[in-house]
């Protein structure tokens, strides 16, 4: 496991979650593994190797880690601890789970803890969204691509307009077309920004 500070560090001295192992609940609650006693092993891989593991085992209203940390190539340390978990009544029924922040002095609701040292949440370990760190231009790439998705277009926008998806009212459609169309020009002037041609 990395410990704090392993990852890219930015301008405002902040790394982002990506650069992170994240052990998101809902992904548990969905895969059964929240009931009590179950257990299991998660891992996490890069470029198809194993990089990082850990156990997990669910209890009546907790989870236990179970995994060992190297921080800067020193002695491997073992990890067990509690992660306490919440439940929140959802509109429609049932409950919705959250994890407990088990660093000290903290206990956010929150859904997805990060490993360091310990598992925690991004406010523990200072952490910021890999968007907070996109540029203007950047950002309208991505919005643009969301509505091209949305629109069943092909990815990219450079790879020109579709067709309005059947059953799309021409109102939405135009609205979300003159939105595409105002992301592209920003996100143009921002790669000829860029490119050092404006």
């Amino acid at each position: 496991m990395g410990g704090r500070g392993s990852g890219r560090r930015y301008q405002d001295g902040k790394d982002i979650t990506n650069d992170y192992h994240a052990l998101d609940v809902r992904w548990l609650q969905r895969n059964g593994l929240l009931n009590p006693w179950s257990s299991r092993l998660l891992t996490w891989s890069r470029n198809g190797q194993e990089v990082a593991s850990i156990q997990a085992i669910a209890s009546e209203g907790y989870v236990t880690l179970d995994y060992r940390i190297r921080e800067q190539g020193g002695e491997w340390k073992p990890m067990n601890y509690r992660v306490l978990l919440d439940r929140t009544a959802c509109h429609l029924g049932g409950k919705r789970p959250w994890f407990r922040c088990p660093a000290r002095g903290c206990g956010r609701r929150v859904a997805v803890l990060y490993g360091g040292s310990i598992f925690a949440c991004r406010h523990c370990h200072q952490l910021a969204y890999a968007s907070q760190r996109e540029a203007w231009h950047d950002r309208a790439t991505r919005r643009a691509d969301r509505i091209r998705d949305r629109l069943g277009w092909e990815a990219g926008i450079l790879n020109g307009d579709g067709i309005k998806p059947k059953g799309m009212h021409w109102r939405t459609f135009e609205r979300l077309k003159t939105r595409h169309d105002e992301l592209v020009e920003l996100s143009l002037a921002g790669m000829m920004h860029r490119l050092g041609l404006l």
